[in-house]
């Protein structure tokens, strides 16, 4: 069990979700976020701050063993708002890491890091970028200094692709994406349960019958997802007009995200 896991963007709808869960991983949670918000319990320790504030990620770190980095922006925006919080952001918390001694970290990545590949192909860990916005832009940046901070100084980090996780899926795209909040919970307990982690690529989806990412690379790591979004299939016919089979937010993995414009404003 961790002694202080740290959760960035721990205010956000994913945080919340999580938060009451992680007590079984680590014994206490350092929570973080740009606004005060209500706390859990004694178990957790409420700091308030910017990401692209280098002298208050240095004090967010310290002490840290463990971080889940959910902060930052989650959807998509014009290029500025993305550049401070998600790309110098991410940046300023691998220097934090380093002098804090290398925490492992969980980055919550997302599929709009691949978001214009087709529906019909099935993706892994290798398989080529292909950003739908300048929010997935921003995840393979993140990706890419995770991936720079483990070969040059030895940083472990899982980067984890989320898909969409809710506690079930709203819309037919979610029967492919869907991330069980159970499923997410098992894999932050592996990435901090472990030996050695390494800076892999994890799909976070659960085991969904219409998946389009194949986690086998990592399979040695010893994660198994459970959940599967066919259970609610009838719900959603029922409640839920099926998408058009020629729209592009159903050709491409990303969704509304790929068949949205640029935001240049």
């Amino acid at each position: 069990m961790l002694e202080k896991l740290l959760i960035t963007g721990a205010a956000g709808a994913l945080g919340k979700m999580i938060r009451p869960r992680l007590q079984k991983i680590a014994k206490s949670l350092r929570v973080s976020d740009l606004h005060e918000f209500a706390l859990n319990g004694d178990h957790e320790e409420l700091m308030i701050g910017d990401l692209v504030d280098t002298e208050f990620m240095n004090r967010l770190l310290q002490d840290c063993d463990g971080v889940v980095h959910l902060g930052g922006i989650s959807i998509e925006q014009p290029f500025e708002p993305i550049l401070q919080a998600n790309v110098i952001g991410i940046h300023n918390l691998y220097q934090a890491a380093k002098k804090a001694g290398q925490p492992r970290i969980l980055f919550a990545s997302s599929n709009h890091a691949i978001g214009y590949h087709s529906v019909s192909e099935r993706l892994d860990a290798l398989s080529p970028i292909m950003p739908d916005g300048f929010y997935g832009v921003s995840k393979v940046f993140g990706e890419a200094m995770a991936s720079m901070y483990f070969n040059k100084e030895g940083q472990e980090t899982a980067i984890v692709r989320i898909g969409s996780c809710f506690p079930e899926p709203k819309d037919h795209r979610m029967l492919s994406t869907w991330f069980s909040p159970d499923d997410f919970i098992s894999l932050i307990e592996m990435v901090f349960k472990v030996e050695t982690l390494g800076c892999p690529i994890i799909y976070g989806a659960s085991n969904n019958d219409e998946g389009w990412w194949d986690n086998s690379k990592t399979e040695s790591l010893g994660w198994r997802p459970k959940d599967n979004a066919e259970e609610f299939r009838a719900k959603l016919d029922a409640t839920i007009p099926k998408p058009a089979p020629d729209d592009i937010a159903t050709l491409n993995q990303g969704g509304s995200f790929a068949a949205a414009p640029l935001m240049t404003k």
